[in-house]
């Protein structure tokens, strides 16, 4: 496969920097909050029990040492498929930049249909549609809003972002009108106690798929605004903000609501608000609604350039670099994408999905932790400004990220 020559690139419309930092802010934490904290709060108590902020807390960890690779390479290489052209920098493999650029690929579209199953449950919940229909007109509903320009749909997704964290401070707030003690699960640490920890250590991996999504970011490099600058900013603010959310709803929830009835419940966050506002927990429901269709619109538009990036790299055909004149979006990769997802929304669970989200995640920030090892070994200087951090932050992303991959494997 031969990548496009410099004269058809040059030909070819390119992708329009339309984003600033506070949509691309807007935009990482739209999909990193998303369906995590509304899904999976529940799941982290039933492993943690009361101690559930501090799995959250150790996922953050975690999360940002990696938040600090990326912050270095995508501002020495600010390009659509950026996981892809890391690993070609660093090791000069197609092979290995081809198989990275498809794994994300992967992770994106994977993650997307499992979200999509989350949506569709909400509102089946709320109008007892056909579940199969709802997962039909929300991928095409929304494949079509990321047809339409990065803009509409970072827009929109800011929007819904709006939304979805002003559903997390309904909960904080209700809970500190209702006197809710929950600054006590915040401050007071575990006991060292082996059951204990191993649970918390647990929890953090369910925990760490409600931090995956500022990766998205390196994605949408191409159409950032001054992406040296704005890029790593909006990593940074997007991890601080997510983690403080988490932390707080996390502590109100496991103090308002016993840790085994989060864990049963369907839509925990829902429960939550019933008990400390006294009121229908409806509302939140329509809010979490609009976090998962965020979600999976965040997540299919970072799927579609990095099938736009990898074509025009020459890792998948040309014509899925073929940017729309009016539009300024890759349609054939949206379309394709929006394919995939419907494929496996359709044909698999939301705990399978969930699981393999995680998973190939690692291994992901791994190999991208790997890459900025090897450039700092080789010395290679990039020109121009961009992030440097210290040799110790890629080399402990990588050590943590195997570390939870592994554990990951043998809690199965």
């Amino acid at each position: 496969m031969t990548a496009p020559s410099p004269s058809t690139m040059s030909a070819t419309p390119a992708l329009k920097r339309r984003l600033g930092l506070t949509l691309l802010v807007l935009y990482g934490v739209g999909i990193t909050v998303g369906a995590g904290i509304y899904v999976l709060i529940g799941a982290v108590a039933g492993r943690a029990g009361p101690h559930a902020p501090w799995a959250f807390v150790m996922a953050a960890v975690v999360m940002a040492l990696t938040v600090a690779s990326y912050a270095e390479l995508c501002t020495r290489f600010p390009v659509s498929a950026g996981e892809a052209a890391y690993l070609r920098e660093a090791f000069g493999s197609r092979l290995v930049s081809t198989l990275t650029g498809l794994l994300t690929l992967v992770v994106g579209i994977v993650s997307s249909a499992a979200v999509t199953l989350g949506a569709a449950g909400y509102i089946h919940a709320l109008t007892g549609w056909p579940q199969e229909a709802i997962i039909v007109a929300v991928v095409l509903g929304l494949g079509i809003v990321a047809a339409w320009g990065i803009l509409e749909s970072v827009v929109l997704a800011a929007i819904f972002t709006v939304l979805e964290v002003g559903g997390l401070l309904m909960v904080i707030v209700a809970a500190t009108g209702a006197g809710v003690p929950y600054g006590a699960a915040i401050v007071t640490l575990p006991p060292m106690d082996l059951t204990v920890l191993s649970g918390i250590a647990a929890a953090s991996l369910i925990a760490f798929f409600a931090f995956i999504g500022f990766e998205d970011l390196a994605n949408v490099a191409e159409e950032a605004q001054d992406p040296h600058r704005t890029l790593p900013l909006a990593m940074v603010l997007t991890l601080a903000i997510t983690t403080v959310l988490y932390v707080v709803v996390a502590a109100v929830a496991v103090t308002a609501v016993l840790p085994a009835e989060l864990a049963a419940s369907e839509a925990p966050l829902s429960l939550v608000f019933q008990r400390v506002a006294g009121t229908s927990p409806v509302t939140l429901g329509l809010i979490a609604i609009v976090a998962t269709l965020n979600t999976v619109l965040a997540q299919m538009t970072m799927a579609t350039r990095v099938v736009y990036g990898m074509a025009r790299q020459g890792d998948l055909p040309a014509r899925l670099a073929a940017v729309h004149a009016g539009t300024g979006t890759p349609l054939r990769a949206t379309a394709l994408v929006a394919i995939a997802v419907l494929v496996l929304a359709l044909g698999f669970g939301l705990e399978r999905l969930a699981a393999g989200t995680s998973f190939a995640t690692l291994l992901i920030f791994a190999l991208v932790n790997l890459a900025l090892l090897r450039l700092k070994w080789r010395g290679v200087v990039t020109a121009g400004p961009h992030v440097r951090v210290p040799a110790w932050m890629p080399a402990a992303g990588l050590v943590t990220c195997l570390a939870m991959a592994a554990m990951a494997l043998l809690l199965r």
